[in-house]
């Protein structure tokens, strides 16, 4: 039963990179990193140029997030999913039959998340297994 990280180079989820690794290293399971790509708009050239630039910042984050849980020994699966961050999460979640779902907090107020809609308030009316929820340290 692995464990699902939503990452995407925010210091958040940097911070819930560490909590996620030690998590899988505790556990003795691999870990998913997971990135969330939904691109606003469906249509033109402008929008596969920037679905295009979108996916190459996932690849590029999720490589850095790999290389850190490689030097801890801790073994990877990268996903990269043409959706919203909450809703990526949730399906690989579900499609890995995850331990937990991992991810970082930007410091909202209870209230901000719930008007602006954050992924970790989202994930955590929403999902079915256990959410961390890793506060940012600056």
């Amino acid at each position: 039963m692995p464990v699902v990280l939503g990452y995407d180079e925010s210091s958040g989820s940097k911070c819930a990179l560490r909590v996620a690794i030690e998590m899988s290293a505790a556990f003795g399971e691999p870990l998913v990193l997971v990135f969330g790509a939904a691109v606003p708009g469906s249509l033109g050239e402008e929008y596969h140029a920037h679905r295009e630039a979108v996916l190459e910042a996932g690849r590029r984050a999720l490589d850095e997030a790999v290389a850190v849980a490689e030097t801890a020994g801790v073994p990877t699966t990268v996903e990269i999913i043409d959706d919203k961050p909450a809703p990526a999460l949730l399906a690989a979640a579900e499609r890995h039959r995850a331990r937990f779902v991992v991810v970082g907090s930007w410091g909202e107020s209870p209230m901000r998340g719930a008007l602006l809609g954050s992924t970790p308030h989202k994930l955590l009316h929403l999902s079915s297994i256990p959410v961390v929820c890793v506060p940012t340290r600056e």
